[in-house]
């Protein structure tokens, strides 16, 4: 038996172990085509290749893992919260550029992932997301003056916006939870005389607050003025001559009966009150 022939009987001998191999590799990737595993925060939706493509009625496969026909496959969603940020240059209701920072936090309705696909695609946030906050930001601010953006109306700006972006989304199959605007850059002329004028408030507020000080000072001191003058009126009223002469001997009795060494020389005045030399 020559070199060939032997090769041709080894051959033969792992034939069937070759098909065995080959039987194997196409089982794997037979089952790899058959299978499907859906992480924690994901949701796919069914592609059926021969009946039509995804259809919106069905329910989308949820988490875990999944058999399905190997000439069909599945479109795998992120179904959790996402988060997207734009940095903005809008116009105020005077003309003014403004720039601004917006973060939007949204997720499609689990059960409208079938029409999200067949109605936007799996692309949306760029395609739907990104330009209804575009478009609904510049609509909004642009009926604000920038001061009123930075300060006095921001929550209420954000809460309009909010609610506008909300009623869209809900149109192209999207949840809003949130939005958050912050970094708001206004010229700098503005900014310099927003700020001077906020100063100028601030120093009427601080002139109003002394002022009203000082009138409370001004009011307390004539309460007490008008309370040492009624005292002394009823004490003027109330002493008599009869009363300081009874004093007076009160006086000079209790000097009598005192062991210090005095003087008393009764006077023979009107009012006819002791006077005392000495210690006492």
């Amino acid at each position: 038996m020559n070199q060939f022939e032997q090769a041709q009987v080894d051959v033969g001998k792992l034939r069937p172990y070759i098909l065995i191999g080959v039987g194997i590799i196409l089982l794997l990737i037979l089952i790899s085509k058959s299978t499907v595993t859906i992480k924690t925060g994901y949701a796919g939706l069914y592609y059926y290749k021969f009946f039509g493509g995804i259809d919106p009625k069905d329910e989308p496969l949820e988490q875990g893992f999944h058999f399905i026909w190997p000439w069909d496959h599945v479109t795998i969603y992120a179904i959790r919260q996402q988060e997207k940020s734009e940095t903005l240059t809008v116009l105020s209701s005077n003309l003014l550029d403004i720039k601004l920072d917006v973060t939007l936090f949204f997720q499609p309705f689990y059960k409208d992932l079938g029409l999200l696909e067949v109605n936007r695609g799996s692309n949306y946030v760029n395609d739907v997301v990104i330009p209804v906050m575009r478009s609904v930001a510049r609509e909004v601010l642009a009926q604000y003056l920038p001061e009123e953006i930075n300060t006095t109306k921001r929550e209420a700006i954000e809460q309009e916006i909010k609610e506008l972006m909300k009623v869209k989304l809900q149109g192209n199959y999207v949840q809003l939870n949130d939005i958050l605007i912050r970094n708001i850059t206004l010229p700098d002329k503005l900014r310099a005389s927003i700020e001077k004028k906020l100063q100028q408030e601030q120093e009427s507020l601080e002139y109003e607050f002394r002022l009203s000080k000082e009138k409370k000072e001004a009011e307390r001191k004539r309460i007490e003025a008008e309370g040492i003058q009624n005292f002394q009126r009823i004490v003027t009223q109330s002493i008599t001559r009869d009363l300081l002469k009874w004093k007076g001997i009160e006086a000079t009795e209790k000097l009598s009966n005192s062991q210090n060494a005095k003087i008393v020389i009764v006077g023979n005045s009107e009012d006819g009150l002791p006077i005392i030399l000495g210690d006492y």
